[in-house]
């Protein structure tokens, strides 16, 4: 099944009624995930949820698609790396609500993080204002700290460094720096989703 094919599908297995956006959001990063290891039973380790925790989102967001999601994570994922685990740790503790949605979402960003394009690429959404938007209602308190508009996982790196107390640059201030391009340049290119629809490979290498 393409990226594509699975976001379709689970759009068309969504709860009656649930939040549009937030379904969008976790349509997008499980089509993606189900692509790169769906067949292969492998779903889990893509979305970064253990099988208990797919249920429970499939069970809430997508009970149509709950059988066939079950079949795509018949194996459980690899333990988290340290990186991994730090951003999900970082994400839950600026959560907006104590809700399992935020449980889940910040597993399955600090997942979709670990792979190498623009973090709303990597998520599966259209553009990075879908990503602010997802930060801003789920992670609030994470969100308006990132007030210069910085690329999203520069900024969650310079969270995570501060939080250990390492500098991340040497430059006394950011405009000073000659990696600021690489900091706060446009966060622009093609989705994901559109790209597989279009017979382009999935990764853009931005």
């Amino acid at each position: 099944m393409t990226a594509d094919e699975a976001y379709r599908w689970l759009i068309g297995g969504a709860a009656p009624g649930g939040d549009t956006f937030d379904t969008h959001v976790l349509a997008a990063i499980l089509a993606l995930a189900i692509a790169e290891g769906g067949a292969s039973g492998r779903l889990c380790a893509h979305a970064g949820l253990d099988q208990d925790a797919l249920r429970a989102l499939a069970g809430m967001v997508f009970p149509g698609c709950m059988a066939g999601l079950d079949r795509m994570a018949r194996l459980p994922p690899p333990a988290a790396e340290t990186e991994q685990t730090s951003l999900r740790d970082l994400l839950l503790a600026h959560a907006t609500g104590e809700r399992p949605l935020e449980t889940q979402l910040a597993a399955m960003i600090a997942r979709r993080a670990m792979e190498p394009d623009h973090l709303w690429q990597d998520l599966g959404l259209r553009h990075r204002g879908e990503l602010t938007a997802l930060l801003d209602r789920h992670f609030a308190p994470l969100a308006r700290q990132n007030t210069d508009n910085m690329k999203w996982k520069r900024f969650f790196y310079r969270k995570l460094c501060e939080d250990e107390g390492f500098v991340l640059c040497a430059a006394p201030v950011c405009t000073a720096c000659n990696d600021f391009e690489t900091c706060f340049g446009e966060e622009t290119g093609e989705a994901r989703l559109a790209r597989i629809a279009n017979g382009l490979p999935a990764h853009s290498h931005a």
